[in-house]
């Protein structure tokens, strides 16, 4: 199991970075999918990204695609994700979660999950 806490979200205006951080504990972290979710209020949870240990990742939904882009510090046991020029259509809360070793876009298929960090993009 694999303990994740997000951090880095905040309020920003449209066009607009920030950078979120996904900070990992747990021994086998270089093992785990770790993938990026948001999800605002009355929203269905949305996939946003997600990399293998091994630097594999998804392909990013048309919604962030050229907008977001996810790095890492193994070192630090920690995700990035970079977020550059932000839409008020980005408003959510960002989460990080772990899976055991497949990549997916499915939120069902991550057993561990952070708190998640509030991102609100104004006009």
């Amino acid at each position: 199991q694999v303990q994740l806490v997000e951090s880095g979200g905040g309020l920003v205006q449209a066009g607009g970075s920030l950078r979120l951080s996904c900070a990992a504990s747990g021994r086998t972290f270089s093992h785990y999918v770790i993938g990026w979710f948001r999800q605002a209020p009355g929203k269905e949870r949305e996939f946003v990204a997600a990399t293998r240990w091994n630097g594999e990742t998804t392909s990013y939904p048309d919604s962030v695609k050229g907008r977001f882009t996810m790095s890492r510090d193994n070192a630090k046991n920690t995700l990035y994700l970079q977020m550059n020029n932000l839409k008020p259509e980005d408003t959510a809360v960002y989460y990080c979660a772990a899976n055991t070793g497949s990549l997916s876009s499915s939120s069902s298929s991550y057993n561990s999950w952070g708190q998640g960090t509030q991102v609100t993009v104004s006009l």
